[in-house]
């Protein structure tokens, strides 16, 4: 906004003259808010009812939680809903599975859903578990009909290649020192 702008808006909000508004403006840096705070401190605003500035959004009522006509949605309603999500959640946590393979052969298949129980009591002995099983040539991945993304399951072997190139590295290193 140029100064000519500024000054006829400060002008016409703070019901000042030309010269009181240009002056307000030159004395705070060419900042409305500060020139009109100016123009107040020093007498100069000539109607109680000016306007002001503010960043905040206006408040309607303390209580107003929308339109009016918006559709109410009761307690039950709610509950309704969140235990249908939880219920498709857990459908689809049945319905996919954790695999642990090694050498090639399943060792075992649990279904998401008990994966992420036992993960949620203990996370850290979960964690633990999965990699002491990469050092012991476990491969996990997961499958199922809801399983579209991939990219976990990369994660995983790129951990059990990492792990395989740290064993062989320490065997070597091992094998070194024995001769």
């Amino acid at each position: 906004m140029e100064n000519f702008e500024k000054v006829e808006k400060l002008r016409e909000h703070a019901n000042v003259t030309y010269e009181e508004a240009k002056e307000a403006l030159e004395n705070s840096n060419w900042d409305i808010l500060d020139a009109m705070i100016w123009l107040e401190k020093n007498g100069k605003v000539k109607d109680e009812h000016t306007a002001s500035y503010t960043t905040a959004s206006e408040r309607k009522d303390e209580f107003d939680f929308g339109d009016k006509d918006e559709k109410k949605v009761s307690l039950g309603q709610l509950m309704k809903r969140f235990f249908d999500w939880c219920g498709k959640w857990l459908e689809k946590g049945n319905n996919n599975s954790f695999c642990v393979s090694r050498h090639g052969k399943e060792v075992f298949r649990m279904p998401i859903t008990v994966l992420v129980i036992l993960f949620l009591i203990s996370a850290g002995m979960v964690i633990w578990l999965i990699i002491i099983g990469l050092f012991f040539d476990m491969r996990y991945h997961f499958v199922g009909p809801d399983i579209s993304v991939v990219d976990i399951n990369k994660a995983f072997d790129s951990a059990a290649d990492a792990a395989d190139t740290i064993k062989s590295e320490f065997s070597e290193a091992v094998s070194k020192d024995e001769k």
